[in-house]
């Protein structure tokens, strides 16, 4: 093999390369769109796959951003001749194995291939077993790489590469600064926020100050009344009174939405059309991510109708909607108690006709409790 063709091989391994974890850098810095949304992209990540980990929510926020740089400082380095063989080389390939490790091993725990990996983020799904694929490839690639650079590597500037690594880590901390927690204080004088629901007002009540006649009682044999029996189940304290004060009382539809979500609009499109149909439809009530919160108007339009409503930040919101869980959330409660939740676009996901049948069934029929 010729040195020029030894060098077309090598530059076109680095390109590759390069490309790759810059993509994966810019992935997990987008939502649908490249950077679309960089502090939702970043915290989605930390939630579905630090939190898992083991990671704190003080700690996460730190450890993703230095981590996204990480990947994008390698993605150029790639592509400089700065101790590329004796050291930029080594540290990629030893990521990958890291990343290699971990993934095999969620996966043995989890016992299938299902999920997103993360790897680049919500941008480009990829279960894991494919990640691991992708990265073994990678690891191959770095191997070729190596061996086809010259031997003797010489030597070079060790400043360009901190400049590079702390500019990348730097750079993401400015696209998607840490944001302080939001803390969600219950309103007692307000019932719901932004209701545009139309909700019944009780009639005036007269009352009559006359005394009433008296008239004899006659004895009679008291007898025990036979037990009622119990027609809805007993009050519970689902955790969501500080979001909707009523929320605990009678039946509640409460969903956990994305306002620039699609398959959240079309869930509460849904939504709309059964009311329409159904008289004994539950009142709804809805739990936005703090992300296109401008887009509430528009969503409500496609929606066909308005419902009371709460805005909460990125992080809290995907921890109240559950480990594991994707929007769009619906969840069917009775006094607090939860029957049914309906989450993500596969297999649970919201299931308008399974719906109406069971806020139709008396309590005697319903399912166990979820």
């Amino acid at each position: 093999m010729t040195n020029n063709t030894k060098n077309y091989i090598a530059w076109t391994l680095r390109v590759i390369i390069a490309f790759l974890f810059i993509l994966s850098a810019v992935a997990k810095l987008s939502k649908g769109h490249l950077l679309d949304s960089p502090y939702f992209a970043i915290s989605t990540f930390e939630v579905k796959q630090l939190y898992p980990m083991g990671f704190s929510e003080g700690f996460a926020p730190y450890f993703s951003r230095i981590l996204i740089g990480i990947e994008l400082a390698l993605g150029f380095l790639i592509l400089q001749n700065n101790f590329l063989k004796r050291f930029i080389i080594p540290v990629t390939t030893l990521m990958l194995l890291v990343f290699v490790g971990h993934l095999t091993y969620v996966t043995f725990l989890s016992g299938g291939n299902s999920g997103n990996c993360g790897c680049f983020g919500e941008l480009l799904p990829m279960t894991p077993i494919q990640a691991i694929i992708k990265n073994i490839v990678a690891i191959g690639m770095l191997g070729w790489l190596f061996f086809l650079l010259p031997k003797k590597e010489y030597g070079g500037n060790f400043w360009v590469l901190t400049t590079v690594l702390f500019a990348a880590i730097l750079g993401i901390f400015m696209l998607a600064p840490i944001q302080p927690p939001a803390v969600q204080l219950p309103d007692p004088a307000v019932e719901t926020e932004n209701v545009q629901e139309t909700l019944a007002t009780p009639e005036s009540v007269v009352v009559d100050d006359t005394p009433a006649a008296v008239t004899p009682v006659k004895d009679t044999v008291k007898t025990a009344a036979a037990p009622k029996e119990q027609t809805e189940p007993a009050p519970h304290k689902s955790g969501y009174k500080s979001y909707f004060a009523d929320i605990d009382k009678g039946k509640k539809l409460l969903c956990f939405l994305v306002p620039g979500c699609d398959h959240c609009r079309d869930a509460a499109k849904e939504i709309t059309e059964l009311r329409k149909k159904d008289k004994n439809f539950p009142p709804v009530r809805i739990i936005f991510m703090n992300e296109e919160i401008d887009l509430i108007p528009e969503f409500f339009k496609y929606a066909g109708a308005e419902y009371p409503y709460k805005i909460i930040d990125v992080i809290p919101f995907w921890n109240v909607l559950g480990s594991g869980k994707d929007t769009p959330g619906v969840k069917y409660m009775w006094n607090g108690n939860v029957y049914k939740y309906y989450w993500g676009i596969t297999d649970n996901k919201f299931n308008p006709e399974e719906m109406v049948q069971l806020i139709n069934k008396p309590f005697s029929e319903l399912p166990k409790i979820k």
